[in-house]
């Protein structure tokens, strides 16, 4: 099959869909790789690391989309990219589609076969190409919340992990996913007094046996939710409906209760977001304040640590990338229907329930 890398165009995303492993992996089997020159850069490789790999350098990404036939991305195409896009073509990438109707729209337009990372399932449950990046973005979350709580960055002053004779701060993570643990873990290591809220008991139960006494649990109902937003410096929103939009948890009235100076992370922006207040932003300017209480919304997290993110996603998006050029989209689905839990569009429908929930648009099943 013929592969096909375009350089992502997204604001300060500086991932790339296949590292020159990767390639040479594809190569190996057969493939033919087109990669978009510069597409690498951002993780200090360059043309020649992938031409070394077995790859073509192409000029553009109209030209490396006009050679393949699948192509592999980081983030959701942009309109530019939509555009180039057949119904020959399979489009392999994050998506997250219940929050973003236009770009729906565009694929269900192109005619395109589009699988999105985050709904492609495990055989013993998760989400294995969703979980890399939850891993980086949960533990960036811990880093970033640590940054913005600095008196100079408009934060309330405070330290995560306290002093002797001075407590820690309160980190309260509602959700108890990958990506919530991950961020227990960073804020523990980091001293921070920790809570994790989540619906489920018997994650709950597991959590605690895990940290043992180092963090707190706690049923994640509306009023626990409430106290522990009254009461937190930190508050990371780490929840996730698999393709569906992320529950607003936190409401504008709950905000109104926090001390000044504290800190939102909405992990869960790219569905949505959990906090009512919340909107996307960016790297080049990832923070906003509502009622005096800081918002880190950047919707790409882990571009920001863009090497580290490169390779733990392509070590999950490799094997499944192998079985889709080596056998075609349909025949890899119908072997794998793990694989085909992550069709999200195709000939023109939504192919997810939960996507088509969420945008209110017609679910036909593939």
């Amino acid at each position: 099959m013929k592969v096909g890398v375009p350089k992502e165009i997204k604001n300060h995303e500086y991932r790339v869909g296949l590292t020159p492993p990767s390639v040479a992996e594809l190569v190996a089997a057969g493939h033919e790789v087109a990669v978009e020159t510069g597409a690498g850069a951002g993780i200090d490789f360059d043309d020649e690391a992938y031409r070394a790999a077995g790859a073509t350098i192409l000029p553009d990404a109209p030209a490396v989309f006009a050679a393949s036939e699948m192509i592999v991305k980081v983030k959701e195409p942009q309109a530019s990219e939509i555009a180039l896009l057949e119904p020959r073509h399979l489009l392999f990438t994050y998506l997250h589609l219940a929050a973003d109707k236009p770009q729906a729209e565009g694929l269900m337009a192109s005619g395109a076969t589009c699988i999105a990372y985050e709904t492609v399932t495990a055989p013993g449950g998760g989400l294995p190409l969703l979980k890399p990046m939850s891993e980086v973005a949960g533990r960036m979350s811990v880093q970033v919340g640590a940054h913005y709580l600095e008196k100079e960055q408009g934060g309330r002053g405070v330290l995560l992990g306290g002093v002797p004779g001075v407590a820690p701060a309160k980190v309260a993570i509602l959700g108890g996913g990958v990506s919530g643990i991950n961020a227990a873990q960073m804020a523990v290591g980091m001293r921070a007094d920790v809570t994790i809220y989540d619906l489920n008991m018997s994650r709950l139960a597991e959590l605690d046996m895990f940290f043992s006494s180092q963090i707190k649990t706690a049923y994640a109902s509306k009023a626990a939710i409430a106290a522990a937003v009254k009461n937190a410096h930190l508050v990371i929103g780490a929840v996730l409906v698999p393709g569906a939009a992320a529950p607003k948890l936190v409401t504008r009235e709950m905000l109104k209760t926090m001390k000044r100076g504290s800190v939102l992370v909405d992990i869960a922006i790219d569905q949505g977001g959990c906090f009512e207040t919340s909107h996307a932003t960016t790297h080049e300017d990832p923070v906003f304040e509502v009622d005096g209480v800081i918002h880190y919304c950047v919707a790409n997290m882990p571009g920001a640590v863009a090497r580290t993110s490169a390779f733990a996603l392509n070590n999950a998006t490799l094997p499944f990338a192998l079985k889709l050029a080596g056998q075609g989209a349909e025949a890899a689905m119908r072997g794998d229907p793990h694989l085909a839990a992550g069709l999200n569009v195709s000939a023109g429908k939504i192919r997810h329930r939960a996507v088509a929930e969420a945008l209110d648009l017609p679910f036909e099943p593939a």
